[in-house]
Order: C-alpha cells, then structure tokens, then sequence
C-alpha cells in the first residue's frame, strides 16, 4: 500500500511513450463498496484476470491456495502471466525488452513454472527486469531473497 504499482504504473507509461519495448505484468486492488476484495493481474497489452478474491467461508478446498483472506486463483494468473514471460525471452537480441514484473510475491510464488520463469529471465536472457518485491516479513521467500542479494540486482526502497 505504498504505492509500488503506481510507481511501476508510472514508470512504464514514461518508457512506452519513449518508445522502449516493453512488457509484462502489473496487479492491482479490486475493490467493492470501498473494500478490498482481492487482486487482479493486469497485462502491459491489457489483458486482466483475477489474481486472488477474499473468500467467502473459512473452508479449504484440497486444492486451494491462501494468503490470509485471499484465495489465490492459480490457473487464471498462470494463463495471463506465464506467456507474457515466455514471449518476452524469446526476443532476439536486438529486439530486447523490459519486462514488469509486479509484484514478485507469496501469492504469485505458489506458483512452480512463475517461479521457474522469473529464474530463467534473470539468467538466461539480455532482458531488464523492472519489478517489485515485498520487504521481508516473517519466514523469508527464497526466491525473493535470491533477487534481494544477486549483484546484478539494484533494490530501491519505496516509502
């Protein structure tokens, strides 16, 4: 609630209107009647699905992941974000992209091939990352603490 999305928001109009390729992902509140009631995924090409939703009852399904009230919708994040990430390594060398990733987090980590992609873009690829991470709290998230301490990795605190 700092004001991450808005500043990675802000920071991508500026380097689309100078005419940098660029690509990715953003999420941003849902809200209803004045209330949060989850997170939606919002692509840079302007597709949108639901991230995660409060949940209704306090009943796990088997299959159903939670962070605090929010239910994570896996399969709706995965088939938004995962191509986007895919398409922006495939780039040739001169076609090089940034890519926005917002946010890097516990409901994006349940995912296996999100957190598969993000390495094989940090390692494998030319491609700049322009992302957000959340200051640790409780038990650490390795792949975030991995980013955290790489040294090619600049981290800026916003407040």
């Amino acid at each position: 609630g700092v004001g991450k999305t808005t500043l990675i928001q802000k920071v991508t109009q500026a380097l689309k209107s100078s005419g940098i390729p660029i690509d990715g992902f953003y999420t941003e509140e849902v809200r209803e009647g004045g209330r949060r009631t989850g997170f939606d995924v919002v692509t840079l090409s302007g597709k949108r699905g639901p991230l995660s939703r409060v949940s209704s009852d306090s009943s796990t399904s088997r299959r159903e992941y939670r962070v605090g009230q929010y239910v994570v919708d896996l399969l709706s994040f995965e088939q938004l974000v995962l191509p986007v990430l895919r398409n922006v390594n495939r780039g040739s060398d001169a076609e090089k992209k940034i890519c926005v990733i917002d946010e890097i987090g516990k409901m994006e980590l349940f995912s296996q091939a999100f957190i598969q992609a993000v390495r094989q873009m940090l390692t494998g690829s030319g491609t700049m990352v322009l992302g957000t991470i959340p200051i640790p709290k409780g038990k650490p998230l390795d792949l975030v603490e991995e980013i955290r301490s790489r040294k090619d990795v600049k981290v800026f605190n916003v407040s």
